[in-house]
């Protein structure tokens, strides 16, 4: 077995979500999830397919999005792991409703931070150890951090 890590390619400030399912129709059951959620959030997802053709399965409603998809699908190429790339909004818009889409068995991450992504090979596959998502801490929280952070919430519009 082999043990290695594939790195996110993305724009520095682009959101997107990592998972696994475990079905064919996972690409249009996450789109209607996220249409029906956010239907002015533009996105693209891709889905590695893990029987049969083995095929990168995609959609999305805006075609950059889908291309960036299906290029870092393409580059981890896990068996029924799944990519989420948006604009518009943030993975705590949909979150919740992808993780109710009944093939969805677990999700990753959910992030706009530098991410790389745990992988081990076989001669069957590949498959998802784990994420390496952003930085790892460099101190606890000062009463100045706390305010900051309180004020970043309000400010965005996620706490009144």
């Amino acid at each position: 077995m082999d043990l290695f890590s594939v790195r996110i390619d993305k724009p520095a400030d682009m959101n997107f979500i990592l998972g696994h399912s475990h079905f064919i129709k996972t690409v249009e059951d996450i789109y209607e999830a996220i249409v029906q959620t956010n239907p002015s959030m533009k996105f693209g997802v891709a889905f590695c397919e893990a029987s049969g053709p083995c095929l990168i399965r995609y959609v999305g409603n805006q075609e950059s999005l889908v291309t960036l998809a299906q290029n870092n699908a393409r580059a981890i190429g896990a068996g029924h792991a799944f990519i989420v790339f948006m604009e518009g909004g943030f993975p705590v818009n949909i979150l919740n409703v992808i993780k109710n889409v009944p093939e969805v068995c677990r999700i990753f991450c959910a992030t706009a931070n530098p991410t790389e992504v745990v992988l081990a090979e076989t001669e069957q596959g590949r498959a998802i150890l784990g994420v390496i998502d952003g930085s790892s801490p460099k101190g606890i929280e000062k009463d100045d951090d706390i305010r900051t952070r309180k004020q970043f919430l309000r400010t965005i519009g996620y706490k009144l």
